[in-house]
């Protein structure tokens, strides 16, 4: 019918999704891979620019390697190629909120180290987050110090 839109086709939007990963692969920093043994993989998955950047940067600055993401759908993408340590995500977002991430977690990736982070906090979202697995759950805006003291905290009982 005209007017009506079409949905993207699955391999269409697989192969989008993974030319954005092997791009953003390629922006990456480049180490060595001893260096690479050691380090570890955060993924930050927020919408808002600036806060995915800054926690992007001050993340880096603890010695972490980091990659942000602005949604579950790219988040998933990027799990598929390259794993993670620890996954840092908003709850709000567009395209695939938080929560609808977590269930794919749960799915594809279930030992995944997750801490969610909203500025819409509520009983009913946290509880779900927590039911589904999540390691815990930070209002906004974040305290540096409060993730990194978490991160820690799960980063030691992984053994990571």
């Amino acid at each position: 019918m005209m007017g009506e839109k079409q949905r993207p086709d699955p391999v269409e939007r697989l192969t989008v999704c993974l030319l954005m990963v092997n791009f953003k692969a390629m922006k990456a920093k480049r180490i060595d891979s001893a260096s690479a043994a050691q380090v570890k993989r955060i993924l930050v998955v927020e919408d808002e620019d600036n806060t995915r950047h800054a926690l992007t940067k001050l993340l880096t600055r603890e010695g972490f390697l980091v990659e942000g993401v602005s949604n579950g759908y790219e988040a998933l993408c990027y799990l598929r190629r390259q794993p993670v340590h620890l996954i840092v995500t908003d709850i709000k977002m567009p395209r695939m909120d938080g929560i609808t991430f977590l269930k794919e977690l749960n799915k594809s990736f279930p030992q995944s180290n997750v801490i969610m982070i909203t500025a819409y906090g509520g009983v009913d979202s946290y509880l779900e987050a927590m039911n589904l697995g999540a390691f815990e759950y930070i209002n906004k805006p974040v305290q540096i110090d409060e993730l990194k003291m978490i991160m820690k905290k799960i980063l030691d009982a992984d053994g990571s």
